[in-house]
């Protein structure tokens, strides 16, 4: 099934090609893939989501407390985990 063009079109059956891609900008595609490694850099570190639900006065203290310490809800909360569960903690160990 074919679509036809309504009575009143000004369109032709005429098809125009895209052409050709243009040859690669070796500067441009190494710039681009800059930001790549930048962002596997800054994943490396934190791979892996949470979600957690809280009530909405909760999060309202998380927020006004990093904004305090002038750092993000994510910084702050990092900052949290990892001083709650340290890398090596003694009484987790057998």
């Amino acid at each position: 099934m074919t679509a036809q063009s309504p009575p009143n079109s000004k369109r032709t059956a005429k098809r125009i090609g895209i052409g050709a891609r243009p040859p690669a900008n070796p500067h441009a595609e190494a710039w681009i893939r800059q930001g790549d490694a930048d962002a596997l850099n800054k994943g490396d570190l934190y791979t892996a989501r949470l979600t957690l639900d809280v009530t909405p006065a909760l999060r309202a203290r998380i927020k006004i407390a990093a904004f305090g310490q002038g750092v993000t809800v994510a910084e702050l909360l990092r900052g949290l985990l990892e001083r709650e569960f340290p890398e090596t903690r003694t009484e987790n160990l057998p």
